[in-house]
């Protein structure tokens, strides 16, 4: 692992990924790297626009790779069922990359505090969905992104929409970091209990520069706090490349365990991939199986192939 870069990424030939968030930043480059190394992957993005400049652009970059715009909103959970009702016959790789950070508070479509319904929900839904497909696809993958910023804030599982006391958005964002960590582990223990070989791993990217910092004081119209950030991300930040690692060697090594969690290994913030640091928290198997309880009573989507 030390070392480790793109160059190291094995040959993705006859392989099929999905990427959400893939129009810009982490997401854009996990595509552009998977496709360089030949596999087929599909651009899972809310935006048509952006998701179909961001394919002319990766192939401009790359020649040749082959790369489709597929619109998918996870804040809308009949936008997830219909991105599942087009999906591939065959999927070896679902990276659940797109995500919000500390925003103002908002609902999605269906009425969920917005970054936990997005950051969590919209992918636990989405990779249920697209379950069977997995399972029956040999060695395939399930990689979701979360952060180090985990460790601010446990869930509340009897508050998981935020919906009591003031709005505190770095802890609602946090909350949904954690959540992310807690459904790997989860999938990643059902799936061992069915005896699939799909690997459930989880990433983050320590702190890399991409437009996730600033879009809330942009949303908000707070241009002091929106330039602070994008000048903290001149400053210390590493960059979309450096930050995509942690994701790609996930996706791709062949030596990820289940319930991995990778990211840099410089202090959680930069350098290459490395086993990272989780809180116990994110480890707990009673907190797994009842966050994935209340998720699947949110979204409507059950995970029979792997009831436990």
């Amino acid at each position: 692992m030390p070392g480790w870069n793109v160059s190291d990424i094995p040959d993705q030939s006859g392989r099929t990924a999905v990427v959400t968030g893939a129009n810009s930043g982490l997401g854009y480059v996990t595509a552009r790297e998977l496709a360089r190394r030949g596999a087929r992957v599909l651009l899972a993005c809310r935006s048509e626009s952006r998701g179909t400049e961001a394919g002319d652009r990766l192939v401009a970059e790359v020649p040749g790779a082959d790369v489709n715009f597929v619109r998918l909103d996870l804040g809308d959970l009949d936008s997830v069922r219909e991105f599942a009702a087009q999906a591939p016959a065959r999927l070896d790789l679902l990276v659940n990359n797109a995500g919000v950070m500390a925003l103002p508070r908002g609902r999605t479509a269906d009425g969920f505090e917005t970054q936990f319904g997005i950051n969590h929900l919209g992918h636990f839904a989405l990779t249920g969905l697209l379950l069977p497909t997995l399972l029956a696809t040999p060695g395939a993958r399930v990689v979701t992104l979360s952060s180090f910023l985990h460790a601010v804030a446990n869930i509340d599982i009897d508050d998981l929409n935020a919906e009591r006391g003031p709005y505190r958005r770095w802890i609602a964002y946090g909350r949904s970091k954690t959540a992310n960590l807690l459904f790997t582990h989860e999938l990643a223990r059902r799936l061992a209990a069915a005896g699939s070989d799909v690997v459930a791993a989880a990433a983050h990217p320590g702190y890399a520069s991409t437009n996730l910092q600033a879009a809330g004081p942009r949303l908000e119209g707070r241009k002091g706090a929106e330039r602070l950030m994008e000048i903290g991300n001149r400053i210390f930040a590493q960059s979309a490349e450096a930050g995509a690692l942690p994701t790609l060697y996930a996706a791709t090594a062949p030596d990820v365990a289940p319930d991995s969690f990778i990211g840099p290994s410089f202090a959680m913030w930069r350098g290459s991939p490395a086993s990272s640091w989780r809180a116990k928290w994110t480890l707990n198997d009673t907190a797994g199986d009842r966050l994935w309880a209340a998720s699947e009573q949110l979204t409507g989507v059950t995970y029979d192939a792997l009831k436990v």
